[in-house]
């Protein structure tokens, strides 16, 4: 018996190393190329292919559609699944790989058909140089078809890989609009609602635009909002309805900024770009290098380096030994709604949802000369959106010109037909000159067609369907200060804003201590720009630790001395071992949770069901007056007095921190500990996911400071360089450049990243090569 079970336990252990060995080599199956000679259908000559310790690329080849072929080669080994879900998260797709839990998510985006007009658009989206587009094109189907075993996450899904084609490029363009802009214009939606059914006095309260914070580029800052007495609002007056929930706030991010040759001991333009996006392993971006001759291009030579985007043949942001360019979000309106009437003519768009495992799902899409309607009532009118993202010109393959730019006024002019979401570009060139500029599509709403935003009081009923446009936009040149900056807030001033309009644009805090950081100082290198983008000093709390602290002093209560005692030594930033950054930040949350709920509470008890909460980006900016002036028709009616409503906040903070254990140890890193996946991890047990995730490394930084990070929002890429002078320039990217976890760069260079570590803007020495072969 013994002899029978143990050769049947033998038996279950080979069969269990069996079936570890098979998965082994399947995923092996599935690794990137790095050595050796390989074919490569298409090619005009030999394209050589080396990658660094970390697998930065570098390619050299002999023309531009060659240098892109080999591009769509590796992105499509190293990257392709998600290249997939890009693609199919613009076009409302995913459900076809992930099943009915996606079918929502695709309808909020298949309401758009992002991929019928762009297969109606696609030579216009193509740009000037098609052939190349589809050189890329076809090196990502046979980079895909190169490897023995399709990529891993399919195995995993039971799902195939569907090829490549042009119209997918032009969607992982569209897939950055969707995560840039919010493809369901919810706040200004939400804000039409409410100014409806409000006082006019809580409504200019709810969309005050701006605070002491503002730091544009030009105009002056709005500043804080003004309060309104007890006969024009008086919120204890007002039924309300007490079933809000606070929720922290989306993070927003991506900071940018430059210093002229004016400023620096040799004449050197730096420029400094960090995006803040939605972190994951791997990187949404690509480092890559790419070297060829061009005719076009100053000295006949292209030598561009910087972050790709997978799915996209072009350098997104980076240096061309010549000119250096970077992009924030600029939150200007690219969207207006319009309600239509029940009469109005109406098209009728039947789209076929795949849903893997389960039967396809019809899904009509009613549209209007306006755009597709979203909302319908009880009437039958319909809110339509007209949303940038859905128009001709809104991906143009274009811009990846910016390579073979020569100076400052070359690169503006290639900005001016850019196809890409409305963005923050500021630029430096070799001479030391520097620019910011707005560039990408922009609705052309015409001169009596103001933009639909958080302060216009029309509904422009009688404004015709607009187009888009990407030139003649604001911008500022070599400015008398040698200095610019944008952080996702207010850049302009209130005649161009009354053009471009408030998408909600970001607090001015990141924004303006990054402008007070570059006045500090005479003369810049690169590490001075990465210091600043690493500053995590909380100078926007500091005067509620302050209040914090005096909410203390004047109570008895155990529970607040208990938070006075951890509070009291306050650290001054978001640092991962600061116990004092946490509690202060917890306890403006709860502050600002308590009067948002005050503020929005009348038009949730008027609205119901059709109540929707818009994003207050700006609250701090009437916050702040109403904490300092203390009106009594502005106090929540759930309290006696302002003093109340602060204790209680301090108290519910305390609560919250003490149910982790003592307060004392309560640290920020512990709360900002990074959750780092690919995206398929969440679809694992916890014991398998972790092996698909970054380490859960605490992380400095938060929001309105520049060291933006949460636990997955953060700076998704680093960069500091100077055209001319890249071998000094400094870069991070988390999560590596391989999306295979048994990759040598799965998570290379996260570390640096983490720790803020300058890891070099250029490639390093090559540890693998590969030369691409024409076939004849």
């Amino acid at each position: 018996m013994r002899r029978t079970w143990r050769w049947i336990l033998g038996a279950l252990v080979a069969i269990v190393l069996l079936a570890v060995l098979v998965l082994w080599l399947l995923l092996r199956g599935s690794l990137a190329e790095l050595d050796g000679e390989r074919p490569l259908p298409g090619l005009a000559g030999k394209v050589s292919v080396e990658r660094d310790a970390l697998g930065v690329v570098t390619i050299t080849a002999g023309n531009k559609a060659d240098a892109l072929r080999a591009l769509g080669r590796i992105h499509a080994q190293e990257r392709y699944f998600e290249m997939d879900l890009m693609r199919r998260s613009a076009a409302g797709e995913l459900s076809a790989l992930f099943g009915a839990k996606a079918i929502e998510a695709d309808k909020r985006m298949r309401v758009h058909r992002l991929r019928a007009r762009t297969e109606a658009q696609l030579q216009d989206a193509l740009g000037s140089d098609p052939a190349a587009v589809r050189a890329y094109v076809d090196g990502v189907n046979q980079g895909l078809d190169s490897l023995t075993v399709r990529p891993w996450a399919y195995l995993l899904l039971r799902q195939a890989p569907q090829p490549w084609q042009a119209s997918d490029s032009v969607l992982a363009g569209l897939a950055m609009y969707a995560d840039l802009q919010d493809p369901s214009n919810q706040s200004e939606l939400a804000l039409q609602r409410i100014r409806a059914v409000v006082p006019p006095a809580l409504y200019a309260l709810l969309a005050h635009d701006g605070s002491e914070w503002d730091a544009p580029l030009a105009g002056a800052p709005r500043g804080n909002a003004p309060l309104p007495d007890a006969n024009q609002l008086d919120l204890r007056r007002l039924k309300a309805a007490t079933d809000a929930a606070g929720e922290d706030a989306d993070a927003v991010g991506s900071n940018n900024f430059a210093v002229a040759g004016a400023l620096t001991a040799d004449g050197r333009a730096i420029v400094a770009d960090d995006m803040h996006l939605g972190l994951r392993a791997p990187s949404l971006w690509f480092r890559v290098r790419l070297r060829y001759p061009d005719p076009q291009a100053t000295g006949g030579q292209v030598d561009v380096s910087g972050f790709s985007l997978p799915g996209v043949p072009a350098v997104i942001v980076g240096s061309n030994g010549h000119v250096a360019w970077g992009f924030t979000n600029s939150y200007i309106d690219t969207a207006d709604f319009r309600t239509e009437p029940a009469d109005a003519a109406v098209t009728v768009h039947e789209e076929r949802i795949v849903v893997a495992g389960g039967a396809d799902v019809r899904f009509p899409v009613r549209e209007t000369a306006w755009g597709p309607i979203l909302h319908t009532h009880a009437d039958g009118s319909g809110d339509a959106l007209r949303w940038v993202a859905q128009l001709p010109g809104a991906v143009r393959m274009d811009f990846a010109d910016m390579a073979r730019a020569a100076d400052l006024d070359q690169a503006l002019q290639i900005a001016d037909h850019a196809g890409i979401p409305a963005q923050n570009l500021v630029i430096g060139d070799r001479s030391g000159r520097i620019a910011w500029r707005l560039i990408g599509a922009r609705p052309d709403r015409g001169p009596h067609c103001a933009p639909l935003g958080f302060n216009d009081n029309q509904a422009n009923q009688g404004c015709a369907p607009w187009p888009i446009r990407s030139d003649a936009a604001p911008s500022l040149i070599d400015p008398p200060s040698h200095r610019l900056w944008t952080a996702n807030s207010r850049v302009v001033d209130e005649a161009t804003l009354a053009t471009v309009g408030n998408g909600g644009y970001d607090l001015g805090a990141r924004g303006r201590q990054i402008r007070d950081l570059l006045a500090t100082q005479e003369r810049f290198d690169e590490h001075d720009l990465l210091a600043i983008q690493l500053d995590d000093r909380a100078v926007f709390l500091q005067r509620w630790w302050v209040l914090l602290q005096e909410v203390i002093e004047h109570s008895d209560d155990p529970a607040l001395k208990r938070l006075g005692t951890a509070s009291n030594h306050w650290d001054g930033r978001a640092a991962i071992n600061s116990t004092s950054y946490r509690v202060v930040r917890e306890f403006r949350t709860q502050v600002l949770d308590t009067l948002t709920d005050a503020l929005l509470a009348p038009a949730r008890a008027q609205l119901g069901e059709d109540f929707l909460a818009p994003r207050l980006a700006q609250l701090e900016g009437v916050a702040w007056p109403m904490l300092e002036q203390r009106p009594a028709n502005l106090l929540p009616p759930a309290y006696t007095s302002w003093d109340a409503l602060l204790a209680d906040a301090a108290r519910r903070t305390e609560a919250e921190l003490s149910t982790q254990g003592p307060l004392a140890h309560r640290s920020w890193g512990e709360r900002n500990t990074a959750a780092i996946c690919h995206p398929v991890a969440r679809a694992l047990p916890a014991f398998a996911s972790r092996w698909l995730c970054m380490p859960a490394d605490p992380l400095p930084g938060d929001r309105d400071m520049p060291r933006v990070q949460t636990p997955s929002f953060g700076a998704s890429q680093r960069m500091v360089v100077s055209p001319g002078h890249e071998a000094d320039g400094i870069v991070h990217m988390p999560g590596g450049q391989s999306g295979h976890p048994l990759s040598p760069y799965w998570g290379a260079g996260h570390e640096d990243w983490v720790h803020g570590r300058p890891t070099p803007f250029l490639p390093g020495k090559a540890q693998h090569t590969m030369t691409l072969v024409p076939v004849h």
